[in-house]
């Protein structure tokens, strides 16, 4: 076992010999006269003195646990699980308390503990367990992935004593009766509820009907769950999303029966209900991607809803997604899991695949009675005769659509790709992409009367001329929500017009004839279902540079159709694409299992995740070249690249990036190696840091 450098040990507040530890050695005074025991001299605890910490650094060298004294003053304080503070390398750190043992494995010296920062057992040995796997999963240290799994401590709210009538123990006699009647539409929906009632861990994927209130069937498979006398876990991608499953939670479980964690409520707030899960006063736990770490009391579901969404991927170091954190708990803790949504990711495909879950699926005839019709036309033909449709992009099968749903008093969904006025602009003469003469970034309008400004460096460029062809006219390339919203406005006279997205987000929309103009992911739910849904400009997400381009464009549209009315209450859906593309072919099916395997046949084929795993390397050419030439790779193991990146933004430094790629079973050797090399690098104090990220969403 480690032990802090030397110096670190020197600046202890007692000189202790690790033979001195051990409780059976600790002599009585002797009787022979002894120099008197110098003032605040700290002595080790009788029982178990040696305490294994985690050190809050998140140096990669440093990554294993450090033995510290506990003094006798803090033997009941610093229990396992406690943060403590301790002296390392001269300086003071924050640590958690991993363990207490008898001895320790270390020769030299130990030295005391500085003091407990609360006698509250924050890191249960299951999280810690967890943390440690997906820390090396990931290629990244225990520390960075604890950051995330605890909040930070709130002294006051850690003091208070719970408040009545907030949260409720969930006992045998409280338990809520779990409800089948909204899975019963899927085939083997009552039966996963009933195996999680009675205990079992049920795995499943579940492909939602369009209209589903899917947070209404999560509410229940977490009722079924706490019948069983065990919690849950329930990750989504955003607030609005855990605004609507917390309301059904409330009303399928009961109150006081469950609580959210959510960064919107304050460190206060956050903190005294992460409290309220950690002392098992509450089972069912709700809340975005930092949630899948919740240190609920014996597990029995974890859920994730959306998982192809990219909020689910940590942004920070060590960079997990909250589904594969699910899935190592779910397999750690002998847990059910329940990963949902209305499309379906490659990962979750495989899942399937390989006998690891089982799918909850309709029948076609129930998915045809429950969705929408949805009609393909081209992007650029077909346009309406009104001139103002025209100009806002309108086929006239999509006018004619909004028009006949605007009539029946129902709103009409826009979805646009880009948020924004003109996200960007274009040569009129030669269509040569605007270019900033300062920083090379796209230019935009942001209104009708501005000047082309750049959107990296917010340059102005007033004098801007074609660098191809001299031209000095611009003309938009892609419509953003702000300008398609005034152009619909001229097409719709008299109708009320919304807008959704980055300046302001809607929750819902009320009945009543509305144009309700949003980017993806910031669909307001309507009440009674949208009478019609036109998905505009969508070659914009079908060619993007990207692996996952065709996958995330149907997760998209499918979330956006999901709100429309189904077929015979006279919903409709015109997406703006050719009906021959395969990904625009699932949705007109309503079929996104089957764009998922063709996604993950397709993957296999070329040696991408999920079938291989591959490693990101980011950072200078010398920085990568250095942690590349460290790194004993598997023998299978190959090198992509490296090839140069963008620079960060507000940086010139030169980046490249190198993908190592590997067979999917040697995954845990890949980011073995790769977190190996960069402890090298760590000790030896390397200048320049390399960015590691295992899987990443992107690649391209």
């Amino acid at each position: 076992m480690g032990s802090p450098p030397s110096a670190g040990h020197s600046e202890a507040s007692a000189d202790v010999d690790p033979a001195d530890v051990k409780p059976a050695d600790v002599k009585p005074a002797a009787k022979k006269k002894r120099a008197a025991k110098p003032k605040g001299a700290r002595e080790p605890a009788a029982d178990l003195p040696v305490a294994r910490i985690c050190v809050d650094l998140p140096l990669p060298h440093l990554d294993h646990p450090f033995d510290y004294l506990v003094p006798s003053d803090l033997a009941e304080t610093a229990a396992i699980g406690t943060r403590v503070r301790v002296r390392f390398a001269g300086q003071l750190v924050d640590g958690y308390v991993l363990d207490r043992v008898a001895n320790s494995d270390h020769a030299g010296r130990l030295a005391y503990l500085d003091r407990a920062l609360s006698a509250e057992p924050v890191l249960s040995p299951e999280i810690a367990r967890l943390a440690r796997t997906v820390a090396d999963r990931s290629a990244g240290t225990l520390a960075d992935v604890l950051r995330l799994a605890i909040p930070p401590r709130h002294a006051r709210a850690e003091s208070a004593a719970r408040r009545g009538g907030d949260v409720l123990p969930v006992d045998a006699e409280g338990r809520p009766r779990p409800a089948t009647d909204g899975f019963g539409r899927y085939r083997a929906g009552p039966g996963y509820l009933r195996a999680l009632a009675e205990g079992g861990s049920p795995r499943a994927v579940l492909a939602a009907l369009p209209g589903e209130d899917w947070p209404r069937r999560i509410a229940e498979a977490v009722a079924a769950t706490l019948a069983s006398g065990r919690g849950a876990v329930v990750v989504v991608p955003d607030a609005r999303d855990l605004d609507r499953v917390d309301v059904a939670m409330a009303a399928v479980l009961g109150p006081g029966r469950h609580t959210t964690l959510a960064a919107s409520l304050g460190p206060e707030e956050r903190y005294r209900r992460w409290l309220a899960v950690r002392r098992g006063e509450v089972l069912a736990v709700a809340g975005t991607r930092a949630t899948a770490f919740a240190p609920v009391h014996d597990l029995g579901l974890a859920v994730i809803w959306d998982d192809g969404d990219d909020l689910h991927a940590e942004p920070r170091a060590p960079y997990c997604h909250a589904r594969e954190v699910l899935l190592v708990r779910s397999q750690l803790a002998g847990a059910g899991l329940l990963v949902g949504g209305f499309a379906r990711t490659a990962e979750a495909q495989l899942l399937l695949e390989t006998g690891w879950a089982k799918p909850l699926e309709a029948d076609r005839e129930v998915v045809r009675a429950a969705a929408p019709r949805v009609v393909p036309v081209g992007d650029d033909r077909d346009l309406a005769a009104d001139p103002s449709a025209s100009a806002a992009r309108l086929p006239t099968v999509a006018w004619r659509a909004a028009r006949e749903a605007l009539a029946a008093d129902a709103p009409v969904l826009v979805q646009v790709p880009r948020r924004g006025y003109v996200p960007s602009v274009a040569c009129s003469r030669c269509r040569q992409p605007a270019r900033c003469t300062v920083c090379s970034g796209p230019l935009e309008l942001r209104g009708d009367d501005s000047v082309p400004a750049c959107r990296w460096c917010g340059h102005l460029a007033g004098g801007w001329t074609c660098p191809e062809c001299g031209n000095r006219g611009l003309r938009a390339s892609v419509l953003g929500a702000r300008r398609t919203a005034e152009e619909l406005g001229r097409a719709f006279p008299g109708v009320t017009v919304r807008t959704s997205g980055r300046d302001g987000v809607l929750a819902t929309v009320g009945p009543g004839p509305a144009l309700v103009i949003a980017t993806p992911g910031a669909e307001p739910v309507a009440e009674d279902g949208y009478g019609a849904a036109l998905l505009l400009d969508t070659w914009a997400m079908l060619t993007r540079a990207d692996l996952r381009a065709s996958e995330e464009a149907l997760r998209r549209w499918s979330n956006a159709v999901a709100l429309v009315r189904p077929a015979r209450a006279g919903g409709r859906v015109v997406i703006t694409a050719d009906g021959a593309i395969p990904t625009v072919q699932a949705l007109l099916r309503w079929d996104p299992g089957w764009h998922a395997g063709r996604e993950l046949a397709d993957r296999a084929e070329l040696g991408f995740p999920p079938v291989t795993r591959i490693a990101s390397v980011t950072g200078t050419p010398d920085a990568v070249a250095d942690l590349l030439g460290l790194t004993e790779l598997p023998e299978e193991a190959e090198i992509l690249g490296p090839v140069p990146v963008p620079p960060r933004a507000g940086s010139d430094e030169e980046l490249e990036r190198a993908l190592v790629r590997c067979p999917r079973s040697l995954g845990g050797a890949l980011a073995a190696a790769l977190r190996a090399a960069a402890s090298v690098r760590s000790a030896h104090k390397a200048p320049n840091p390399v960015r590691i990220e295992l899987d990443p969403l992107e690649l391209l």
